[in-house]
């Protein structure tokens, strides 16, 4: 009943996870629409707002939802506002969010990553062969070997992960403070609405006997 009529295929669904059909500015702007119209308090929707942006800057791709609805939770939080907040993080936020980041870590850390170029997407490759090899080590006679896998926790995931806290927590805080106004605002002039509509509608019912009666 509630199936698709047109089914998509893998592609394009891959296709619109990078790229929405009608574009980011109109996928923002459905976020935030339903961001604005949660039932709570514009403070408890902010932290959740602050919850979902602050875990885009961490390198736990894959676990971003549950960290943040966790971490909205922990603060008291709207769960809803921190799982749409997430999506501060996409294709083309992540670019700059991943690079600023990393970058940001290993001045902190004093240290500088090994290899140029593609070096970053090798450590990435090389890791991701680790984990496979080791998984299926398990169910072999091989030797598990982490040799790769430690080079990228320390070049790549230690020092993402550690320069994402500062700029998660700056640019979490500033959406915070400037989602409070804004959300109590249209709150506000919502139920200026609503009023007008129910004391539009309790006179037109109080009208409307004497109508009859005339």
């Amino acid at each position: 009943m509630f199936k698709r009529r047109d089914k998509r295929s893998l592609w394009q669904v891959t296709r619109d996870l990078i790229y929405p059909r009608g574009g980011w500015a109109r996928a923002f702007s459905y976020i935030k629409h339903r961001v604005r119209r949660l039932p709570d308090p514009p403070e408890r929707i902010a932290r959740g707002i602050f919850a979902g942006i602050f875990v885009t800057f961490t390198p736990f791709f894959g676990l971003h939802f549950f960290l943040a609805a966790f971490l909205a939770f922990l603060m008291r939080g709207n769960i809803i506002a921190a799982l749409l907040a997430t999506f501060f993080g996409n294709p083309v936020t992540f670019v700059f969010i991943a690079a600023g980041s990393l970058q940001f870590g290993h001045f902190l850390l004093g240290t500088r990553p090994t290899g140029q170029g593609n070096g970053l997407g090798r450590k990435f490759s090389d890791a991701g062969h680790d984990l496979w090899f080791n998984f299926t080590a398990l169910f072999t006679d091989r030797v598990a070997d982490w040799s790769h896998w430690s080079v990228f926790f320390k070049e790549v995931f230690y020092p993402y992960l550690i320069g994402g806290i500062f700029p998660g927590v700056l640019i979490g805080w500033l959406a915070y403070y400037l989602s409070v106004p804004l959300i109590r605002a249209y709150q506000n002039r919502r139920k200026g609405v609503l009023k007008a509509k129910i004391a539009a509608l309790k006179d037109k019912a109080v009208k409307k006997p004497k109508d009859v009666s005339e």
